[in-house]
């Protein structure tokens, strides 16, 4: 291991980049959405809500066109992503008939920020509507006031459960946990042992007596300790760095950590067995961590995925370790309740590692 130099640097980077640069950088959290408001109104209704989007943290405000034609030429130049049109009669009509509307363009090359986009100019105005109502209600007639007081009313508290704060930095370091693991003790071997065969070294050990099982556990163990090190780390690190502790036991954390490892590592022998140059390395590692990451869980949740995905999903260990630590951080789960998951890596632990046994060839 600390005879290739590499390899010691991105241990040390590998951490540094998934806890301190990740966390920040991959979220679906939607901010900072350029939108045109197009008032025609022009009145205090109008501005108020006006000053309300530009307000939130969630929106940019990028121009008041005088008009919708200027307005989409914005958005078909890239300069904004929404369009919130605001019509002549918005303050009349709130003030004659209680009631009005306006009309919303939304740039949904991006899908996830159409959506999100749409559906916080839609809280917004519902919000804005709420106030006005209160505001209203003071210059009604005793009789229309009393009419809208007796009317049937349902309002919905949501309580978040397992992430009170919805900060999405919670949800993502657990499965960041994870890929850090994958690539110190699963991908890191591999370059390891091929790196040996490109400089002839490994080859001294093939003329040895020293059969398959002991040569595999000798380039394996290094890694698993370094990997549970790292994850001591990383744990202490979220604590510390974001206020994320299990809520569940920290232990069972540890443990499954070592289940992942062990099976993990296990693919990366078989990917060096398979080999020759860190050419042929390289390709079959960016396959098998784009099918890792992307089929495992991390991003989109496994019951959202066609058929035929979900089934590479049941075989892939990244999809068991990242619902587990999920559980135990966010849900407050026991060992016992992760059990399901564990004996399913167990297993793929066995057919891995087994399997990377029986595919080295000693060449002497």
């Amino acid at each position: 291991m600390f005879r290739n130099p590499m390899i010691p640097k991105m241990i040390v980077m590998y951490p540094v980049m998934v806890l301190l640069v990740f966390p920040w950088a991959v979220s679906f959290e939607i901010k900072n959405i350029k939108i045109d408001v197009v008032d025609h109104s022009k009145n205090v209704y109008s501005k108020r809500l006006t000053d309300k989007i530009a307000s939130s943290r969630y929106f940019i405000l990028n121009d008041t066109p005088p008009n919708y034609q200027t307005a989409m030429l914005n958005m078909e130049h890239g300069e904004t992503d929404m369009i919130l049109e605001i019509p002549t009669s918005f303050d009349m009509d709130l003030v004659k008939n209680k009631a009005s509307g306006v009309g919303m363009a939304v740039n949904s090359v991006n899908g996830t920020q159409g959506l999100l986009g749409s559906n916080y100019i839609m809280q917004i105005v519902n919000d804005f509507s709420s106030e006005l109502l209160g505001e209203l209600m003071h210059t009604m007639p005793p009789q229309s006031r009393a009419s809208i007081m007796r009317m049937p009313k349902v309002d919905i508290v949501p309580q978040f459960k397992f992430n009170p704060a919805l900060d999405y930095k919670f949800f993502m370091i657990p499965g960041f946990m994870v890929l850090l693991l994958t690539l110190i003790c699963g991908i890191l071997p591999a370059l390891n042992i091929v790196l040996e065969k490109e400089n002839g070294t490994i080859n001294q050990i093939n003329v040895t007596p020293v059969n398959r099982i002991v040569f595999i556990l000798a380039k394996l163990i290094p890694f698993w300790i370094v990997g549970l090190v790292v994850m001591i780390i990383s744990v202490s690190a979220s604590y510390l760095l974001y206020g994320l502790w299990p809520t569940g036991s920290v232990l069972a954390v540890l443990f499954s950590a070592v289940v992942f490892i062990i099976s993990i590592s296990g693919l990366g022998i078989i990917i060096s067995n398979y080999s020759s140059n860190m050419q042929q390395a390289s390709f079959l590692v960016m396959f098998f961590i784009l099918i890792l990451i992307l089929l495992g869980g991390m991003f989109t949740p496994i019951s959202s995925m066609p058929e035929w995905a979900r089934l590479i999903a049941y075989v892939n260990p990244f999809t068991y370790l990242t619902t587990t630590f999920r559980m135990l951080y966010l849900n407050g789960s026991t060992l016992a309740d992760v059990s399901g998951n564990l004996l399913k890596l167990g297993v793929i632990a066995v057919v891995l590692n087994g399997w990377a046994v029986v595919s080295y060839k000693k060449r002497g």
